[in-house]
């Protein structure tokens, strides 16, 4: 029984050891494009409504509930409909749609066809990062497969639908993985978040329809219509969140690397020292970035919190890219600090006036007090230009470099006024 439920938690890493890319192992040993078959026999309406009761929220960073996004889509348009997967993981210490693709590209594949199928697109996208030159031709070969055999292309497996599926690489730019910047660059276009509305699912891609999920969203859809909606929620440990989540844990662990647990499962505490074997060197526990760098910082006192998307907001911070990244008292948080800022300076697109200018005004601020010059208003400073930038900008970058000067500054000002009180970095 044990066994049995730890195979029924493990949709993604149990196949990942043994796992090759050729399409024979996707059908021979994870039961390959069965959902799909039946997805064809169920109505476009069904699969959306076993999608709402999966409590399958999205895994790409904002967590709104896929079945109810699907279910924006308008029944008729006159204009084509899309579906886009953002593969532009583009976020600092983010790496699990990564292996996803590497791995088992087919069950993405699988997963945009039936999410096409139900919400009428006859065409799909998997915008991918640049960097990701090695998951793009896999997906390729992935891709060409699934058309081979008739998975992709014209009445598929004769249902009648048509999908066909296209790999996009992006060029390097962080803002892309908002998702109308995304679709701009899909289109050809300059990088830059669309004024909202209209939102995707109105206006999207080419102007039509188009739903945009992440590469883990749509590589759950598989199993949830093999197994049901209801199955899949309850793997979830906590209400409205179902399924597993693949969890990126880097910095000072023992034993960084991808975790799969259920939604809700485990708090920050149990992830850190029960599943990644504690702090590195046995050093102690300093800050926790709970959900890539966007996310704002929690001290080595908050960690006794459940690592799910509503319990990470009730206490200031957010889930994220479920990218923990941990640090141990040996780091100096204001270096850290400065890069992450100096990130999201350089990969600001311009376009808001608060967030280009506030992004290069706190990194210059930081760099002072890195390099010895700080000065004590400096504190209020960044407090201050951080004000002026979250939730003044059209997307979410303003927000994302804003919170962790926020939560950094307010946690750790004795850190701070250290470095500037003696002019150099206390732990050097």
């Amino acid at each position: 029984m044990a066994e049995t439920q730890q195979q029924d938690e493990t949709l993604f890493i149990q196949h990942f050891r043994e796992s090759s890319r050729p399409l024979s192992y996707y059908l021979e040993k994870m039961a390959g494009y069965t959902a799909l078959k039946k997805a064809f026999g169920m109505s476009q309406d069904d699969i959306i409504n076993e999608v709402k009761k999966s409590n399958l929220r999205g895994r790409g960073g904002a967590g709104f509930p896929t079945g109810m996004k699907w279910g924006f889509i308008p029944k008729q348009s006159a204009k084509p409909k899309y579906l886009v997967c953002n593969a532009d993981e583009s976020e600092p210490g983010t790496f699990k749609d990564r292996d996803l693709m590497r791995y088992t590209p087919h069950v993405l594949i699988e997963g945009m066809v039936i999410g096409g199928f139900a919400i009428g697109a006859n065409t799909g996208y998997i915008y991918i990062r640049g960097e990701y030159t090695r998951e793009a031709k896999l997906l390729d070969e992935a891709i060409d497969e699934a058309y081979a055999k008739g998975y992709l292309g014209k009445n598929i497996l004769g249902s009648g639908f048509n999908f066909d599926l296209t790999v996009h690489r992006g060029a390097g730019a962080y803002i892309c993985g908002e998702e109308t910047a995304l679709l701009n660059s899909l289109e050809g276009k300059r990088g830059e978040p669309r004024v909202k509305p209209p939102f995707p699912a109105q206006s999207g891609a080419f102007a039509g329809p188009t739903i945009v999920n992440n590469v883990e969203t749509l590589a759950s859809v598989p199993f949830i219509i093999n197994r049901g909606g209801d199955w899949f929620a309850k793997l979830g440990r906590i209400e409205k969140s179902g399924g597993t989540r693949l969890i990126g844990v880097s910095g000072h662990v023992k034993k960084p690397g991808l975790y799969e647990l259920p939604s809700g499962g485990v708090t920050l505490r149990q992830l850190i020292y029960d599943h990644c074997g504690g702090i590195l060197g046995d050093k102690k526990l300093k800050a926790v970035i709970p959900g890539g760098s966007s996310a704002p910082v929690l001290t080595a006192d908050e960690i006794d919190v459940v690592y799910d998307i509503d319990p990470m907001m009730k206490i200031g911070s957010m889930l994220g890219s479920a990218a923990v990244v941990v640090v141990s008292e040996e780091m100096c948080v204001v270096r850290l600090l400065t890069r992450i800022t100096k990130f999201y300076a350089h990969e600001s697109c311009g376009q808001c006036t608060p967030c280009r200018e506030g992004t290069r005004w706190m990194e210059e601020v930081l760099e002072r007090i890195e390099h010895g010059h700080g000065r004590e208003q400096d504190m209020n400073l960044l407090l201050d230009i951080a004000g002026n930038i979250n939730a003044r900008t059209l997307c979410a970058l303003g927000d994302a470099a804003a919170g962790p000067v926020t939560s950094f500054v307010k946690k750790f000002r004795a850190d701070f006024e250290a470095h500037i009180r003696s002019g150099k970095c206390p732990n050097a």
